[in-house]
């Protein structure tokens, strides 16, 4: 798939790296306090740090608006490249109105922390309905991502930017391996193949089975969940993780599974977001990516095996990752086992079907899921979590 010196060469060719030099921090620091400012929101902080990490290499900053274009209308950036998300920082008029092209801008945190650099290579407006219709296939101002894309600034600022340092993470901080270091990692364990998995959710005995049926045909598990800005009903983060932590810990082989976070931001773009996620992953050193049920999606927007048939659309070549694509797995009652049609003879009212949504149903309900659902440790966790009671077992 590639000669490079990694199993898999970044998208583009390079690994990106726009984390600043300390030459470059100290002559950034110096003209602080005379810049003018912009100050990002959480999305906009992820998609800064995802840039200067090299996790959305071949990009180097902010998109220009022949990128932008051709990204909403066809999934390339303009020089052909495949790329299926618009990574642009957004803005109000009045906040672009004086900012001249060729400026650098000072990057700001939401605490307004200056955490970046932009080199303002050009201001552009955009058409917000065109991006919602085409880049997440509705105009529903109720969908997650129209959402932040109606809510946004009206102007575009695009240009290279540069991290003014990579802080550890404030949660996270031993699982924060970005992609020169997950790279060396899998170099230095000598694996060819390592397949990569998105979650945004706890993960659940379907997750788990196609996560091993995957890891059957490939060195190693990248199990990379996101830890970005997620919607508000989503299960926070420091939680997931540690369900990720005690089914590493129980029920995943040591030496063959690397459980590192994904600072990026969910978009909930479906089809579109996985294309995304895979390509993010390559560039984390991933040779294959899992690509399951209703992949990235909310709602009822996207069809089940939608963000599966998008990779059709490209030549592999083209997309480089290999998608290993599930269907969605059940617990099957006949073979007491976790199955797919594709294995199992049985009928559907002996499928129990398991989804992260139905988990948090659950235990909303005051429910513990039922271990046909999830692992007991993971639902005792998730419990506690959500404060919903565990069953005592009654004494014999």
């Amino acid at each position: 798939m590639s000669h490079h010196q990694d199993a898999i060469a970044p998208h583009g060719g390079e690994l990106v790296n726009r984390i600043a030099t300390p030459e470059q921090r100290e002559e950034f620091l110096s003209k602080a306090e005379f810049l003018p400012r912009v100050q990002l929101d959480e999305r906009a902080v992820s998609d800064l740090e995802m840039i200067a990490i090299g996790a959305f290499s071949p990009l180097t900053g902010f998109m220009n608006q022949s990128d932008y274009d051709r990204v909403v209308t066809q999934m390339r950036l303009a020089n052909g490249l495949v790329w299926s998300i618009p990574i642009t920082l957004s803005v109000a008029e009045e906040i672009a109105a004086p900012l001249k092209e060729g400026d650098l801008i000072r990057l700001d945190n939401p605490a307004g922390r200056f955490i970046g650099v932009l080199q303002l290579t050009q201001k552009y407006t955009y058409d917000k309905l065109r991006e919602a219709v085409n880049v997440y296939r509705t105009d529903d101002a109720n969908h997650p991502g129209v959402q932040v894309v109606y809510n946004q600034g009206s102007v575009h600022l695009a240009g290279d930017i540069w991290l003014l340092q990579r802080d550890p993470h404030p949660q996270f901080p031993t699982y924060q391996i970005d992609p020169a270091a997950s790279r060396q990692m899998f170099r230095e364990n000598g694996w060819k193949t390592i397949v990569g998995f998105q979650t945004r959710n706890p993960i659940h005995r379907a997750h788990e089975y196609i996560q091993k049926c995957a890891l059957e045909t490939v060195d190693a598990l990248f199990l990379h969940p996101l830890v970005g800005a997620t919607k508000d009903d989503d299960i926070a983060a420091d939680v997931r993780m540690r369900c990720y932590e005690i089914l590493l810990e129980h029920y995943y082989p040591g030496d063959r599974v690397v459980l590192a976070i994904n600072p990026a931001a969910m978009r909930y773009a479906g089809p579109r977001e996985a294309i995304f996620h895979a390509l993010v992953r390559k560039n984390y050193g991933c040779t294959h990516f899992i690509v399951g049920r209703d992949h990235a999606g909310v709602g009822n927007y996207y069809g089940t095996y939608d963000a599966q048939y998008i990779f059709d659309e490209f030549e592999p070549s083209e997309i480089g990752i290999v998608p290993m694509k599930f269907e969605h797995a059940f617990y099957c009652t006949r073979t007491k086992q976790m199955a797919t049609t594709k294995t199992s003879p049985s009928k559907p009212e002996e499928r129990i079907h398991l989804s992260g949504t139905k988990v948090r149903e659950m235990l909303r309900r005051g429910e513990l899921p039922p271990p046909e659902f999830s692992r007991p440790e993971v639902a005792a966790e998730l419990a506690r979590a959500m404060r919903v009671p565990v069953p005592v077992p009654a004494l014999t």
